[in-house]
């Protein structure tokens, strides 16, 4: 009876996987969404490459577009005003930047909580205290920390540069933006919350750079790079000067090896 039972049951699978190989499937509709979708576009910046180093004058232009421009709705929480001294500000006029910022504090006289002048050593401003807040003033989109943007997303500074200019594009005839969004076909969803945040001539560069859309969003892609990996360009010396060593030292332990062995008769 078990044997009956037994073959009856595998019988029923071999009919049913039989029958899911040939019977055809339904045919499935493209998403309309992965259509539209672009994979980002190819940007170049002085940083790239192995032997890459960052443009101090593009960190301090992108840093500039993130003050100006993102700072009211992103922050960068786990930078440090002193932070900026890497990419070329001095100490005068990174407590200048960090005193135009106030931060909550306590008052050690009464214990009562106030707000201070930011100093060097605190982080950057939160430009809302939590999400809820956030969310409140954003359409109930929450604008994401900025700090690790460029790790945290696939093809990081090609997708930065590629979302901040991707806005010009016009959807397809028949496809309809819901309200409140805007169309973008490099965000994932190709709607996004966030409205163009750069124009030309939006900001005026201290060094005279022209501020054009392209040249704002490679500067503020750059300073969101140097961001995510301040210590990049000291990783990648460390790295060169390593292979360099075992180069070196492979072609020392070759010679002696051959030194050793020379006499030697096989």
């Amino acid at each position: 009876m078990v044997r009956l039972v037994g073959m009856a049951v595998g019988l029923v699978v071999v009919f049913v996987l039989a029958w899911g190989f040939l019977v055809p499937r339904d045919a499935v509709e493209p998403d309309p969404i992965k259509q539209l979708h672009k994979h980002p576009r190819e940007v170049s910046f002085a940083h790239s490459g192995v032997f890459g180093t960052f443009d101090r004058a593009q960190l301090q232009r992108g840093f500039q577009i993130y003050k100006e421009v993102c700072s009211g709705c992103h922050g960068m929480y786990h930078l440090h005003y002193r932070d900026l001294q890497k990419i070329g500000f001095s100490p005068e006029e990174v407590k200048a930047i960090a005193a135009e910022y106030e931060v909550p504090a306590i008052d050690p006289n009464t214990g009562e909580a106030i707000t201070r002048p930011a100093l060097p050593t605190d982080k950057f401003y939160r430009p809302f205290p939590n999400e809820t807040a956030a969310r409140a003033a954003n359409n109930n989109a929450y604008p994401p920390d900025l700090s690790l943007i460029v790790k945290a997303r696939p093809n990081g500074e090609a997708y930065v540069y590629s979302l901040l200019t991707g806005y010009g594009e016009e959807p397809p005839a028949g496809f309809e933006v819901p309200e409140g969004l805007n169309y973008n076909p490099y965000f994932h969803s190709v709607n996004i919350a966030m409205v163009q945040p750069l124009m030309d001539d939006q900001v005026q560069y201290a060094d005279g750079t022209p501020a054009t859309l392209d040249q704002m969003a490679k500067d503020v892609t750059a300073f969101l790079r140097w961001a995510s990996e301040p210590e990049l360009e000291v990783r990648r010396r460390t790295g060169v000067a390593a292979l360099i060593f075992l180069a070196i030292l492979s072609g020392l332990a070759y010679i002696s090896y051959r030194k050793v062995w020379a006499g030697v008769k096989h």
